[in-house]
């Protein structure tokens, strides 16, 4: 499936590193490009729009002011070079809010949390399908599904993402920020350099996380391990047991 989006921004500069960001992206169209509010209008009117690119100071009309007058807004990433609207634009329930000028790996996460929420808000058809992230990898893209990963491993300025089903992927990033990609409810950082998929894990201890035959240990900063793998406030095993 295809997400539609428009750019909405007075300066072409702009347009044109979005347009190029974009277009490294298989699951993301550009239907079209705006340089001010009444364009923008004029096409949501005309297209189904599911993801917003849009600048704040427009002429005649700003984005926030054009985002109040939408009554069934598309999902909105605001790219603006002023730090003052980042409050109501979160009011406005915005993705993220990007300060110009945007990197190519801030624009990357603020998609990411746009397909993490989309995934979230939408049934999949004909079954459950996981949702998914994209990492930069050797000069392209990569979507890792999430349902595919078993853990993720961190080695100092980059990162192991450890599968099931493919090769694991080295990709130049913190685990502190691919921990803040990922939903918390099916993934759990157990030390400072492991994350671990919730659904993988086998067996664990006080001290350790099994995954298959692969142990991986429990840092001493994250007491609550125990407790977010088994969903309660049980007591952990005593250490005769372990």
């Amino acid at each position: 499936m295809k997400y539609k989006c428009i750019i909405v921004d007075d300066e072409p500069p702009a347009i044109k590193i979005l347009q190029n960001y974009i277009e490294t992206l298989e699951q993301i169209e550009i239907i079209g490009t705006c340089n001010n509010a009444f364009q923008a209008i004029d096409l949501l009117t005309k297209e189904k729009i599911d993801l917003m690119f849009l600048d704040v100071n427009l002429p005649k009309l700003l984005g926030t002011q054009l985002l109040k007058t939408i009554q069934h807004p598309p999902k909105v990433i605001f790219t603006t070079a002023h730090k003052d609207y980042a409050i109501e634009a979160f009011e406005l329930d915005a993705i993220d809010y990007l300060l110009k000028p945007v990197s190519f790996e801030r624009f990357l996460k603020a998609v990411n949390k746009f397909s993490q929420f989309n995934h979230m808000e939408t049934p999949e058809i004909n079954g459950n399908t996981p949702g998914f992230l994209y990492f930069r990898s050797d000069r392209k893209m990569v979507k890792v599904f999430l349902d595919d990963i078993t853990y993720i491993e961190s080695y100092k300025d980059y990162v192991v993402i450890h599968r099931q089903k493919h090769e694991d992927l080295k990709v130049k990033y913190a685990i502190s920020s691919v921990e803040n990609m990922l939903p918390q409810n099916s993934f759990l950082r157990i030390h400072r350099s492991y994350i671990v998929s919730i659904g993988k894990v086998t067996a664990f201890t006080n001290n350790d996380v099994e995954i298959g035959k692969t142990e991986l240990p429990i840092g001493r900063s994250y007491p609550d391990v125990f407790r977010k793998l088994t969903g309660n406030n049980s007591v952990p095993l005593d250490e005769e047991h372990e």
